[in-house]
């Protein structure tokens, strides 16, 4: 009899061994791997702190495949989804900086999509880089604005964030008045409620109807919001420790993603999640390039002279400082309702304050009634 139990036990845990053999590698299978034209061979900035890891995080707005399937309109591909997110080298903390689509910069040279010349680059939307170079052009762009080493890269679909959201049940969000977009033919009622597929996507699209002071700057606090409610989501409803419900999300994860060689593995990808876990939510932080209208058209906009201190920050991996004054967190709230305020506690000691180019402790503090304003014209309830 032992013996029969024994050999049943052996087959039962090969027949384990082999569905997660399976189910792996077909996740893996499922990440794309972004080549690189070779925009990213040189004049590079350097790695200030090892270990400390640098992000750049896209969302495509392609209609091509079966990915566009749906998603309505015409574009070249563009990013209007830039999000620069930093690990800490200790792993105590973490934020993630959104750049402004709209925002006025000097464009580096790139290499084209599909190797069809050089584009010389120059003053053109920050988005552009996209459009005309791809993930890797975004890059060398953003490298270059910034001096921030870049370490990993990756770009999201818009059906695999549809996908991710039903794998975790959808999120609660909170607008504030009802949306009736007609550029984009997105339209949201009032009221708090839970949203999943192409319901979570017009949210965290829309920005013709709402959005403060241009459609561009509220979508992008929108994106955070939902952003930090849906990391809070996955954990708290056990999504990371339930088998079936992790392989569901993983697998919407997957198909969606597109990364740079070095990326495109789930144990890479795995050690990502993990840090983010052990971090804990309330270390984890969303934030807004400091940014001003562009003088030459209000309708555009500029980064502030500031913003160099936060770039600062980053290359030497040190907490926000008052550039979290205002930032949203996965660690605070219910549902994407509001702007919390407050910087993470705990987090290394040290001066925020960079030699020769200003400290971020000038960085202006807003009042809790303009922070409620931006919340409500960005669609946020407060």
């Amino acid at each position: 009899m032992w013996k029969r139990i024994g050999i049943g036990v052996g087959v039962f845990l090969m027949l384990v061994s082999t569905v997660v053999v399976v189910a792996y590698k077909h996740l893996e299978g499922n990440i794309s791997v972004i080549t690189d034209p070779g925009n990213l061979n040189k004049d590079r900035p350097v790695e200030e702190v090892p270990k400390a890891l640098n992000v750049l995080v896209m969302g495509s707005d392609t209609r091509q495949g079966a990915n566009g399937v749906g998603i309505g309109g015409q574009t070249p591909g563009l990013s209007d989804t830039t999000i620069l997110l930093h690990l800490s080298a200790n792993r105590k903390f973490a934020y993630g900086v959104s750049l402004p689509r709209d925002a006025m910069v000097e464009r580096p040279a790139c290499y084209k999509k599909g190797g069809h010349g050089i584009d010389p680059g120059g003053l053109t939307q920050f988005n552009a880089a996209y459009a005309i170079g791809g993930p890797t052009c975004t890059v060398k762009t953003v490298e270059q604005l910034t001096g921030v080493r870049i370490d990993h890269y990756v770009v999201v679909d818009f059906v695999g964030f549809k996908n991710m959201v039903n794998a975790i049940g959808g999120v609660t969000i909170c607008v504030p008045k009802a949306v009736n977009d007609t550029v984009g033919n997105i339209n949201l009622p009032a009221g708090t409620y839970k949203v999943t597929g192409q319901q979570a996507l017009d949210y965290v699209r829309v920005r013709h109807d709402i959005g403060a002071p241009t459609g561009d700057i509220g979508r992008m606090k929108r994106q955070q919001s939902f952003i930090s409610a849906m990391i809070k989501k996955a954990v708290s409803a056990g999504t990371l420790t339930n088998p079936v419900r992790l392989y569901n999300f993983l697998n919407a994860a997957t198909k969606s993603l597109s990364t740079d060689p070095g990326f495109a593995s789930l144990k890479a990808l795995s050690s990502l999640g993990k840090s983010l876990k052990g971090i804990g939510l309330n270390h984890v932080q969303f934030v807004t390039v400091p940014w001003e209208p562009w003088t030459q058209d209000p309708n555009r906009v500029q980064w502030k002279p500031e913003a160099k201190s936060l770039w600062y920050l980053i290359k030497k991996d040190r907490p926000l400082g008052s550039f979290g004054d205002d930032a949203i967190s996965p660690g605070s709230g219910e549902s994407p309702s509001s702007t919390p305020s407050g910087s993470p506690t705990g987090t290394p000691s040290g001066s925020n304050s960079p030699s020769g180019t200003g400290s971020p402790s000038s960085h202006p503090t807003k009042s809790q009634a303009e922070r409620d304003a931006e919340a409500q014209a960005a669609g946020l309830c407060t």
